[in-house]
């Protein structure tokens, strides 16, 4: 079967080499994909069914089955779609620490302020005292 597939292919013009594979196909590679996926479904929902009939107790178990079933496929996708959410959230949370950071250097200087004229004035009360417990002479 194969080298008659692989005659006819010579004979009709296509540059096929004798002993080349079939399944190097892509066609035949999606084919096969669509058709795991199909099965990985199939099984997940006699389970699921099967899961609700017994106990409905194990359906967030098989949940979370599901979703390590889906990841390794489901990943690389998720990855490149969330790589701008990271990227804008990581340069949010930088603004949010450069803003935090210039809002506690400016408490800080406010509440220095307010010692320095806290001490400013115990000294000038301290200075007063002094003048007025002094004898006259």
């Amino acid at each position: 079967m194969v080298n008659s597939r692989i005659a006819g292919e010579e004979h009709e013009g296509h540059a096929a080499q004798k002993g080349a594979r079939l399944e190097d196909d892509p066609i035949d590679e999606v084919r096969d994909d669509q058709g795991e996926i199909i099965a990985t479904a199939a099984t997940i929902a006699v389970v699921a069914v099967g899961a609700a009939v017994f106990e409905a107790a194990l359906l967030p178990g098989l949940a979370l089955g599901v979703v390590a079933a889906l990841a390794p496929r489901a990943l690389p996708n998720i990855r490149t779609a969330m790589a701008p959410m990271f990227r804008s959230s990581v340069r949010g949370a930088y603004r949010f620490g450069q803003r935090t950071r210039e809002m506690v250097a400016g408490a800080q200087e406010h509440v220095s302020d307010i010692v320095a004229e806290a001490n400013a004035e115990d000294r000038s009360k301290a200075a007063a005292a002094t003048n007025s417990n002094a004898p006259a002479a």
